[in-house]
Formats: C-alpha cells, sequence, structure tokens
C-alpha cells in the first residue's frame, strides 16, 4: 500500500505542532469556566445549579460552533476559520469580565464557547486529512490540546483568581487568545486533492463494516457519545465544587482539576497508538470501562489524597473515548460523508458534557451532596458500554491490498 507522498510527511508533523498549539490556547474556553464556579456562584447568590448552568451554556454554544464553525473550515479554509473564532473568543471573554448579571455572564458563555468549538473538532478534521498510516495517532495529539489547555490554565490561571478575581482571569485569557491569529497564518497550505482523493480510495479499500443501517449506526453512537460524556461531565464540571464543599479549597480542585487533565493527554496518546493496532470501536470499548471503574472510586473515598489519586486515574482512563468516535466514523462510514458525520457525533459528546455538567448540580441541589451525581454518571457510562459493546459484536472488518 503506497501513501500519498503529501501525507504522514515532514510538513504533516509540523503542521500537527502548530495545531496543537492553537487548540491549547483555544480550548481553555471551555475549562475556565469550571475553575471560577464557586467563585460566580458566591457572587451572584446563585444555586450549584445556575452556576453549572454557565458552563452547560458555554458547551451549548461549543456544540453549535462545532458544527458552524466545521463548515466554514470545508469552505473557507482553517486558517480564516481560526482568525474568525481567536476575536470571537477574545470578545466573549471581554464582555464576561464586564458581566453585571448572571444573564448576561450567560450569553458570554455561550459566545466563548461558539467560539472556542474551533479548537477541537475542525481541527480534528483539519489533521485528518494530513495523515494516513498515523491518523489515529494524530487525531488523539489533536485532541489532547483540549486537556492541556485546562491542566496548564487550571494551575496558571488559579493564583490570579484568588488574588485578582474571576474577572482578571477573564481580561488576560482574552488577550492570549489573539496569539491564535499568527499561529493561523501558519496553516494557509490545503491538502492537495490528489493526496486526498488518494487516501479516500486507499480508507475505503481498508475500511471496517458493520450489519447495521448507515442511519441507526450514526444515531447508536449519538446516544453512546450522550452516555460517555454526561458520565465523564461529573468529576470534570464538579471537582473544583466537590473540593470547596469538602473545605479544600478552590485552588485544591484546580490541581487535581489539571491532574486529571493531564492524565487525560496521558491517555489520549496512548489509546491514539492503540486505535492504530485496534481501531476506534474497541478502543472505545477499553476506554469507557475504565473510566465506568473510575467514576466508582469516587463514591467511597473522600480524603484530599485519595482524590489526587482518583482523579489522576479517572484521567488516565477516560482520555481516549471522544477521538475514537471520530476514528469510528472514517472506519465505518463512507469518506465523502465524514465530515458532516463526525460533527454530529462530537456535537453528541459536547451535549453530553452540557447536559452532565448541569444535571450534576441539579442533583447536588435535590440531594446535598455528589454521591448520587456520581450514581447518575455510572448509569449512563454503563448504557454507553451496553451500546459500542453491541456495535462490536455486529463489525467485522475488510482489506484489500493496495500496490
Amino acid at each position: 500500500m503506497t501513501t500519498p507522498k503529501a501525507l504522514d510527511s515532514f510538513y504533516s508533523w509540523k503542521r500537527l505542532a502548530i495545531t496543537l498549539l492553537i487548540a491549547a490556547v483555544a480550548n481553555v474556553g471551555m475549562w475556565v469556566i469550571v475553575v471560577v464556579i464557586p467563585a460566580v456562584e458566591a457572587e451572584f447568590g446563585i444555586s450549584r445549579a445556575e452556576a453549572s448552568a454557565a458552563y452547560m451554556l458555554t458547551m451549548v454554544g461549543f456544540a453549535a460552533g462545532s458544527v458552524f464553525i466545521g463548515g466554514a473550515v470545508d469552505r473557507f479554509g482553517v486558517c480564516l476559520s481560526m482568525i474568525g473564532a481567536a476575536i470571537c473568543i477574545a470578545v466573549g471573554y471581554t464582555l464576561a469580565a464586564l458581566s453585571t448579571s448572571i444573564y448576561l455572564l450567560y450569553a458570554c458563555q455561550l459566545l466563548i464557547g461558539f467560539g472556542t468549538a474551533a479548537g477541537f473538532g475542525p481541527l480534528m478534521a483539519d489533521i485528518s486529512h494530513w495523515f494516513l498510516r498515523r491518523r489515529g495517532i494524530a487525531v488523539a495529539i489533536v485532541a489532547s490540546g483540549n486537556y492541556l489547555a485546562g491542566a496548564i490554565g487550571s494551575i496558571l490561571l488559579s493564583p490570579v483568581l484568588v488574588a485578582s478575581g474571576w474577572q482578571a482571569v477573564y481580561f488576560i485569557l482574552a488577550a492570549v487568545t489573539l496569539t491564535i491569529i499568527p499561529l493561523s497564518l501558519l496553516l494557509r497550505r490545503r491538502v492537495p486533492f490528489e493526496a486526498t482523493r488518494s487516501a479516500d480510495n486507499l480508507a475505503t479499500a481498508n475500511a471496517r463494516s458493520v450489519q447495521l443501517s448507515p442511519r441507526v449506526f450514526q444515531w447508536l453512537l449519538v446516544v453512546a457519545g450522550l452516555g460517555c460524556c454526561i458520565a465523564m461531565a461529573m468529576p470534570q464540571v464538579h471537582v473544583v465544587s466537590l473540593c470547596v464543599d469538602l473545605g479544600y479549597g478552590p485552588a485544591a480542585g484546580a490541581e487535581m482539576l489539571s491532574l486529571m487533565l493531564m492524565g487525560g493527554v496521558v491517555s489520549r496518546i496512548v489509546f491514539g497508538l492503540i486505535a492504530d493496532r485496534l481501531g476506534g470501536v474497541l478502543t472505545l470499548l477499553i476506554g469507557s470501562t475504565l473510566q465506568c471503574i473510575a467514576l466508582f472510586f469516587y463514591l467511597p473515598f473522600d480524603g484530599l489524597a485519595s482524590l489526587y489519586i482518583v482523579s489522576l486515574v479517572f484521567g488516565l482512563s477516560q482520555g481516549g473515548i471522544v477521538p475514537s468516535y471520530a476514528l469510528i466514523v472514517r472506519e465505518y462510514l463512507p469518506a465523502r460523508e465524514a465530515g458532516a458525520r463526525v460533527g454530529t457525533v462530537l456535537m453528541a459528546t459536547i451535549m453530553g458534557m452540557a447536559v452532565g455538567g448541569w444535571l450534576s448540580g441539579w442533583i447536588y441541589d435535590l440531594t446535598g451532596s455528589y454521591q448520587m451525581a456520581f450514581v447518575n454518571g455510572i448509569l449512563w457510562n454503563v448504557l454507553n458500554i451496553l451500546i459500542i459493546g453491541a456495535i462490536l459484536l455486529k463489525s467485522r472488518s475488510h482489506t484489500s491490498v493496495a500496490a
């Protein structure tokens, strides 16, 4: 099998490095609201569910941005799309810092989430066109930018939050986000049409198939994506608030979130390598099962040291889940439909994070603790495992050798 020269080349890896840096800056918008939820809750005198709604609306904007910006990339290219997104995020941060009511902050979080989406699905889709043999690890590296943003941002911004308040954090991020503009100019080159066509032919020759119609298959992935990410949102969105409730303070919570997300970075890289060997479905099943086990560990342990350990275990368990959906679509469904179908499935995972973040806060308000919220996450995770297990049983692979 011969890989087109434009793919898996030196330029492909250089483009991957630039793309990862853009993703790490852009995706801070998804995590900063998690760090400031306790401060927002105190300032506006609102409930945990109302404060969590700010995260939910960020993810709603993220979902909408994934579809809209993904289409803009197809039409205008990744460079102009990233520049527009960077301006959108910076404006959102600035207006959020000036908000005088929770409802204004909600609107700003929608705008931030919309622009932040550029740093996830659209970049994953773009880099997938530059790799064939190492597509799994390339997509995983770009996806890890999302966790790098949260891990590094949580540590660097936590002292600013304590010393100067959440508004100062947002003003700093508005300035930092504008660095995406010069980085985007380095991505002006487009993949040659001939290489794309050859890659699609090779992908078709080595495709997997499943005993389900494309529509049913996609809807199963949508439901599975909702399930795993509702579960994933519980610790990721509420670990800082959990630490505040337990008396450990927001700084400890930010450290746990950072540790969790750094574990997620390692996990995404490792699972990317695994996916290149085992395929997306089996990789997703392994990751989802490990995530479910990790969620159980939160039920009996609430000591400071144990929470650090459990958070790291959780991060190491689940990092490969979301990138696997993009790989599954590329493996099982026609290449010409990959953009729309990847966008739809990733939108479902994002909405799962949105719903899971709010739902966990609502359960907390209802019960006075996070125990039942963790149980709720576990049940959704089990649903995901059942769906992916069924897909694995109905799937088969076939390969043909290309000269």
